[in-house]
Parts: C-alpha cells; structure tokens; sequence
C-alpha cells in the first residue's frame, strides 16, 4: 500500500514537474509582437453586434471618423462617394476643417498589403481589399472590421477603431496566421492613407542618417517619386529578405533615416495628422508623394512579424492624432501624452497565444 502510494506521488510530481516546464517554457516564447487580447478575434469577452450598414460614424469632441468595410458607399454622412476595396476611415473631419483630410474616393488607416516578400504577392497584391470584411459595432465608440482568413495568405484578423475622449483614433490590429503561407518565416502588412491635396506632400519626424552616430534631429522628407527612398526604419531596424522584382516598391526601398521617435506627422490645410506608435512594435513608417493622384501623397507604414507561428495570434496598437497645427512643438506637445500612453505598457505574456482553434 505504501509502495503504491509512493509510485503515485512520484508520477504526480512529474506530472506536476512536467507541466510547470511546459508552462515557464511558453512564457519564455512568448513573442514580442504578441497580440494584446483586445478585440474580438482573440478575446471572446469582447461583444458587438454586426452592423447592418457597410460604415459607421465615430464622433466625439471636434472629430468625427466614418469607418467602412470593403462595399462602396454613396451618402448618408459622406461628403462624396467611397470606392469598393477602401475600407478603414473614409472620411475624417475636424470642427476647424469640416472637408476630409482623407483623398475620395479613398481612405485612411486602410489595410492594404499582405505578403512575405516574395512573388506570391502577384497572385492578388490588394487581398486584404478583395477579401470579405465584417463591421462590427461594439459601442459607440469602438468599431472593428473583422476579416476571415483570407483566400491565398490564410491570415484572419481584425482591426479596431475606437475614438478616445480627446478625439484621437486608437487603433488595434491582430492577426492569426491559419496556415504556413509565408515561405520566408516572416508576415509582412502595409497601411495606406491618401490625403487630400495638401499643400506640403512631405511628412515630418525625429531621426538620424541610417548607421551614423549624429544628432537626432526633425527630418522633412519627400521621397522625389513613388517607390524611391520610401520607408523609414527604426533605428536598428533591417528590412527582411525580399526577392528581387518583388512590385510593392513602397515596401523595399529605405530612406538614408531612421526615425529615433515612433511617430511622424503631416500638415494638409492648417491640420497636423500624426501617426503615433508603440516603439516595440518596430512598425516602419512609409510615404508616396502622389500614392492617391499626382497632387495626393500617401502617408503610410508596415509592419513585420518575424518567426510567426500557425495560430498565434499577433498584434500592435497606434493611434491616429487630429489637430490644428502651429509648429513642430505644439504637435509634439499634443502627441506627447498619446506617445507615453502607448510606451508604458507592459511586454507581452504567454496569454497572447489565444484563441489558436
């Protein structure tokens, strides 16, 4: 009796033994562009309801966001028509400036790209625009546009827009990879948003010549045509492997800077648009002097995910910023408190590996 009772507390403590290894060893992978466990593609507390129209408009204080899906839509709080593919923000407005800053029939914030750096890309480069989307209100705030795995890069994900108290639009994305499509160990995601006839197409950030030791300084930059010195990397970072013909130019071809702050910002018509992230998300900031049109840039940026895994789930948070500008200072006084929000947060955990069916 005693023996059988010693060999059964033996093979519990490895049990036991066995399943804490387990567990410190999956909060030792944990990635560091885990997903947060925010919207409703990994956190299942999270509810909403679909929306039975194709946008919903967002305000709050002096901004209002018009978020949409995929469909085309033609009226209700829209100043012009909005084309099929666009989805995101297809119209923000300010109480100074009642036009969009956003170009028609385009938008803001739209997921544009998915690919792996390689020519598979070719198959659809637009795929998240062609692929079904569903809008989902979860307060009247807050809207996400969920997407089911797609048709050639099996990527689910789901974004979230939710406009704060001070008219900012945070923005939320995670993705679960359903399958091993990406044949170079890396996802790769871009952003698009096309502005309105600003009269300075350039964007403005802090930052450094690429590999120098130099002062940090406010970079202006206007790359001289689409797909030349396009993207800004972290300081540090190092673009992926991608293959030569690869046609997204937008994609791979750095700028001599790297940014020393996380953040950027345009001026169109006495408005500041700054773009704000977290710094451990590595997102590489990206630009086209006439990505909408001769006279529209776009003011974009992608992101990374290296060594993914087939169903966990990974994600990064920024936020939007919409105000009138007066200078360097005053936009970077007003982003200053978005900035700090977005970098106190704590490194991810093993609890992102969630909702991996």
């Amino acid at each position: 009796m005693k023996s059988g009772t010693g060999c059964c507390s033996v093979r519990f403590g490895l049990v036991v033994l066995t399943v804490l290894a387990s567990s410190a060893g999956s909060l030792r992978a944990a990635h560091p562009l885990s997903a947060p466990g925010v919207t409703s593609l990994t956190n299942p507390r999270v509810a909403y309801r679909a929306s039975t129209s194709h946008h919903v408009v967002l305000t709050k204080g002096d901004v209002t966001a018009v978020i949409v899906d995929n469909a085309a839509v033609t009226g209700g709080a829209l100043l012009a028509e909005h084309r099929a593919g666009y989805n995101g923000i297809a119209q923000l407005t300010h109480k100074n400036r009642p036009a969009n800053i956003f170009r028609a029939p385009y938008a803001g914030l739209n997921y544009e790209h998915i690919h792996d750096g390689t020519l598979a890309v070719s198959a659809e480069k637009f795929e998240p625009r062609v692929s079904s989307l569903q809008l989902r209100v979860v307060d009247g705030r807050t809207v996400e546009l969920y997407q089911p795995p797609t048709k050639n890069w099996k990527l689910e994900s789901c974004g979230r827009y939710q406009l704060l108290d001070d008219g900012s639009i945070e923005y939320t994305f995670e993705c679960i990879p359903r399958a091993r499509t990406f044949k170079q160990g890396y996802i790769g995601l871009f952003w698009a948003s096309y502005i309105d006839r600003p009269q300075d197409k350039a964007i403005h950030f802090q930052g450094q010549r690429v590999g120098g030791a130099g002062r940090k300084n406010w970079i202006r930059w206007l790359p001289p045509s689409h797909g030349v010195t396009s993207t800004h990397a972290p300081v540090g970072g190092r673009l992926p492997k991608i293959v030569d013909g690869f046609p997204l130019t937008l994609v791979n071809h750095p700028s001599p800077f790297a940014y020393t702050a996380p953040w950027y910002y345009g001026v169109s018509h006495g408005m500041a648009l700054a773009q704000v992230f977290r710094s451990r998300d590595r997102v590489w900031m990206a630009q086209s002097p006439t990505g909408g049109g001769p006279t529209n840039p776009a003011w974009d940026f992608q992101w990374f995910v290296p060594d993914y895994r087939v169903d966990q789930a990974y994600g990064f948070v920024m936020r939007m910023v919409y105000v009138p500008y007066k200078s360097h200072q005053q936009v970077a006084a007003t982003v200053g408190p978005h900035l700090k929000a977005l970098n106190r947060t704590s490194p991810p955990s093993a609890r992102s590996e969630i909702r991996s069916r």
